[in-house]
């Protein structure tokens, strides 16, 4: 948006669920990022990371501003009624970043065919870092290819973003909605 030099861009963030501190937390990164280019969320609406809730939200808030810039949703899953949502009203003068990385998301954005250019993927390992990593902290042990001494309290996995130019790369890790 920066580049295209829009100014006062129209942001809709549909978020998870918001009571819960992992949507607060990508709330605040993505509202701390867009500070960084002098913009803000317009809006912001929890959609629940159900794909019924995604699309009657979505609806209100297309209802509710006739023009947008941009869509960040929180969850690839939900993000199917959004997107429902958004081919039901014809609408196509934004884009969307979806979060989750699931392979329906990355099909749509290698297609290139509307409005989803990008989704940014949970970390596969994720899950399985954990366990291993609960383990060396219940058994009082260090991590050995780390210089600390103990377990870190906050570790921090990549996620990638994945776009057209490189879903194919990572389209077998995606998970179908």
């Amino acid at each position: 948006l920066k580049d295209k030099g829009v100014s006062n861009p129209v942001i809709l963030e549909i978020q998870g669920i918001a009571t819960l501190p992992l949507t607060q937390d990508r709330s605040k990164g993505f509202a701390d990022a867009l500070k960084t280019y002098g913009f803000s969320v317009t809006a912001q609406q929890d959609a629940k990371f159900t794909v019924e809730s995604g699309t009657s939200v979505a609806t209100n808030l297309l209802q509710a501003h006739k023009k947008i810039d941009a869509i960040w949703n929180h969850d690839d899953d939900q993000g199917i009624g959004v997107l429902a949502a958004i081919k039901e009203a014809g609408r196509d003068e934004f884009f969307m970043v979806g979060g989750a990385g699931s392979a329906n998301a990355m099909r749509d954005i290698q297609a290139d065919s509307g409005v989803l250019k990008a989704t940014v993927t949970y970390p596969a390992t994720m899950a399985a870092s954990a366990i291993k990593i609960a383990r060396l902290i219940a058994q009082g042990k260090g991590m050995s290819d780390l210089l600390e001494q103990e377990v870190p309290q906050s570790i921090t996995l990549a996620s990638e973003t994945i776009t057209k130019e490189n879903a194919e790369k990572y389209l077998p890790l995606g998970f179908e909605s």
